[in-house]
């Protein structure tokens, strides 16, 4: 797939997950942490992506070795930042992660957050 089809298809998960949180009761103005996934099997690459990542403005975290379903090896690290859930600043990092990740061989994986609000009282707090 081009560069340019993944990043609308990125754009419009963007979208699509933005909403599901909103949907869920997420805070739309709070500060978020966005972690942008990377992995690869081969890890100068990887490690090249992170060092230009940072570059970037990123926060990266360690690589981390993981070891798949198969017994297979990767490794991957996120790009972490921290803003609103807006889609033109998500859109933006795509597009530049994105093509990051074309230009190390590396997979961007895409982007993950946590839910900000209040916490869903238990069943048993009500009684």
């Amino acid at each position: 797939m081009s560069i340019e089809r993944l990043l609308q298809a990125q754009k419009q998960e963007n979208r699509d997950i933005i909403q599901s949180l909103l949907d869920d009761g997420s805070e739309a103005d709070a500060e978020y942490t966005i972690e942008h996934h990377f992995s690869s099997t081969n890890f100068d690459r990887l490690e090249k992506a992170a060092v230009d990542a940072f570059k970037l403005g990123f926060e990266v975290n360690d690589a981390e070795e993981v070891e798949l379903d198969d017994g297979s090896l990767i490794f991957c690290f996120d790009a972490i930042a921290y803003h609103q859930l807006e889609a033109e600043l998500l859109d933006k990092a795509c597009e530049q992660l994105l093509q990051l990740a074309v230009k190390h061989k590396v997979d961007y994986d895409g982007w993950g957050t946590y839910y900000i609000g209040d916490e869903l009282e238990d069943e048993d707090d009500e009684e």
